[in-house]
């Protein structure tokens, strides 16, 4: 089945276009700065020449025009016809807790998904345009959500509950939800295949580490605990995102600069991690470029972030008492030597023990087994495949609601 996956932010679209009988993409791009006086357009079309643009785009409608108009055109002969796309996939990143599957899109999920914008307002609103966007040009194609949260709802209460009134979950469903789903339920299924094991006897720890990071400890299959709560800001120290802090550092901020809400929530979302630990960049190649040449604060940058997975591995093998592998993905945990070194560097006495050699000479785009062969937890770079997750789940229920008038 043809299947083209939507990820819709603020000002781009991004696209893959993937068959999922054979799990193959055909065509994949981005069309970015979206309203702005020129947007960028850029396609990848499998086996094809590269395709980058300029153009006006004012909004998200366009945006799928475009996307669209370059699939279906007679010159990259990529679909024939619009109906060739029997459904499309979106991703939507907080389903707050009434969604713990993917669904079909109707009115009632796209109402669910609004009253979700307050846990996720620089998320789930573009989200929710990039839906109606899609609707509009493919009227006649089931269209369903799959939601970055669904795979963390078999976290227990234990874990999921903040230790505020009881009656604040209850009325406003303040909880950990966390995020990255479709990466860590991805690479940890691709570790049961390698190893050719049943889910249910493995502890798995999986480490999604990219602008955006979060770690999951995976046991018998099912999320037990992550780091990312009850919005994507919290756990590890991300590319602009502060991670884990003291709850009065904002009350004293606010206090001591006189911010305003809007200013404080910009400041720990977009001005603070990685970027505001080192004063210089949010991009970890950068970090370790600078911090090569001797810039103390990059080098400070580096070491809390390895820091912060360090005291996440070890908690969550406390939690699981014991872990079977950990796994690397996204973009700096399947390309950066470094980070993964410092991440479990002196854990022997957790059984965890790198080989450099296998760690420095990882391939891109290949699973691999870094660690040692003495080793008691396996360690191996597991390339994450969230669009192929999305493209499976709305094959599935696309089908699904063609054979079933229930649906």
């Amino acid at each position: 089945m043809l299947v083209l996956v939507i990820n819709c932010g603020s000002s781009s679209v991004k696209y893959d276009l993937i068959n999922t009988e054979d799990q193959t993409g055909l065509c994949r791009g981005l069309v970015e700065r979206i309203g702005a006086v020129t947007a960028i357009v850029k396609h990848e079309p499998t086996g094809q020449k590269k395709v980058k643009e300029t153009k006006t785009i004012q909004n998200h409608t366009e945006a799928l025009k475009e996307i669209l108009g370059f699939l279906l055109s007679p010159d990259s002969q990529i679909v024939k016809s619009a109906s060739d796309i029997k459904a499309v996939g979106h991703r939507v990143v907080h389903g707050s807790d009434m969604f713990k599957d993917s669904v079909l899109i109707d009115d009632d999920v796209k109402e669910a998904i609004e009253q979700a914008i307050d846990l996720a307002p620089l998320h789930n609103p573009p989200n929710l345009k990039g839906i109606e966007a899609a609707m509009e040009a493919l009227p006649d194609v089931p269209h369903v959500a799959v939601f970055d949260t669904a795979f963390h709802h078999s976290l227990p209460a234990k874990a999921y509950l903040y230790g505020i009134p009881n009656r604040l979950y209850r009325r406003y469903k303040i909880r950990k939800y966390g995020f990255h789903g479709t990466s860590h339920y991805y690479v940890s299924r691709q570790y049961y295949k390698l190893i050719l094991k049943d889910s249910k006897d493995t502890k798995v720890i999986s480490c999604h580490l990219g602008n955006g990071a979060s770690i999951a400890a995976i046991e018998g299959g099912q999320s037990v605990d992550t780091t990312m709560g009850f919005t994507p800001l919290s756990g590890l120290v991300m590319g602009t995102r502060s991670g884990d802090l003291d709850p009065s550092i904002l009350f004293y901020l606010v206090e001591k600069e006189e911010l305003p809400l809007s200013d404080l929530h910009a400041l720990l979302n977009r001005h603070s991690g990685l970027i505001g630990l080192s004063g210089y960049a949010a991009d970890m190649r950068d970090l370790i470029a600078e911090a090569e040449k001797g810039d103390r604060r990059c080098q400070q940058a580096i070491d809390v972030f390895t820091y912060k997975i360090k005291q996440y591995i070890g908690s969550y093998m406390a939690t699981m008492n014991g872990c079977d592998a950990i796994l690397f993905t996204a973009g700096i945990g399947e390309n950066s030597a470094l980070i993964r070194k410092k991440a479990v560097e002196n854990m022997e006495y957790l059984g965890i023990k790198l080989d450099d050699d296998r760690n420095n000479d990882v391939q891109p785009g290949e699973m691999t087994r870094i660690s040692a062969d003495d080793s008691k937890v396996d360690v191996y770079v597991v390339p994450t495949n969230e669009e192929l997750v999305i493209a499976i789940d709305a094959a599935k229920i696309a089908q699904a609601s063609a054979q079933s008038p229930w649906i």
